[in-house]
């Protein structure tokens, strides 16, 4: 292995150590990345770990300020937002092209994901953002891949990746968008069920991923994580 190969393989490595511990919450919004104690701690000298810092930088995870430093970044309302309103528009006219090719068996499929999603919010359970997100775009994803046209899929699967880059899970911050956001895909399934007209689906789609977005922006402290509410 060559010098630059080496030295890539690093920097990929501080990469991922760095973007999980962001993903899983352990390195919070705000929180200060000290190059030194990262380099220590993975064994290695701070140039690749710069270098992982960077991308990171570019990608919107981390903000790097001369003289101040890297920091895990807040979360940008203006970049998220427009992120949410390009992904309602793509999505809600997938899954309305997608309504008549959709199968019973998608729709079964679907069904059984909100159905996981219902699961995560029992009183008995801690709520897991995380896994409720990794479930929610489980279940868009079987409606609006089934879209006849690719080139629409490929936009959103690149939009919902944008959104995971800026944040884990937004419903960390308002997690009692959770069980809405269930009722909201029972209602949603229930119009592909009965062969609603598809003007009918894309508005309800659009209505749902709109809701979301509100209960962000209506929250007054989006980098503060507030607990699951009782029921």
């Amino acid at each position: 292995m060559t010098d630059t190969e080496i030295k890539i393989s690093k920097s990929q490595r501080a990469y991922q150590w760095i973007k999980e511990r962001i993903f899983n919450h352990q390195f919070t919004p705000g929180y200060r990345l000290v190059l030194g104690t990262i380099a220590a701690e993975l064994d290695m000298s701070v140039v690749p770990v710069r270098e992982a810092i960077r991308q990171l930088e570019a990608e919107g995870l981390v903000t790097f300020e001369r003289n101040v430093g890297a920091h895990v970044a807040m979360l940008d309302e203006d970049r998220y937002s427009a992120s949410m309103q390009t992904l309602s528009l793509m999505e809600a006219a997938a899954v309305a092209l997608a309504a008549s090719s959709l199968t019973e068996e998608d729709l079964r499929r679907a069904r059984e994901a909100n159905e996981r999603l219902r699961g995560t919010l029992e009183p008995r359970r801690a709520f897991d953002p995380h896994a409720f997100t990794v479930l929610n775009q489980q279940f868009h994803a079987i409606l609006y891949r089934a879209c006849p046209n690719q080139r629409l899929v490929e936009l959103i699967d690149a939009e919902w990746a944008r959104l995971g880059n800026m944040r884990d899970s937004i419903f960390t911050f308002v997690p009692e968008r959770a069980r809405e956001s269930v009722r909201e895909h029972d209602e949603l399934l229930d119009l592909l069920e009965r062969g609603a007209p598809t003007h009918e689906i894309e508005h309800t789609m659009r209505r749902h991923r709109a809701g979301t977005l509100q209960a962000l922006l209506s929250h007054n402290h989006p980098d503060q994580p507030v607990g699951m509410p009782e029921l």
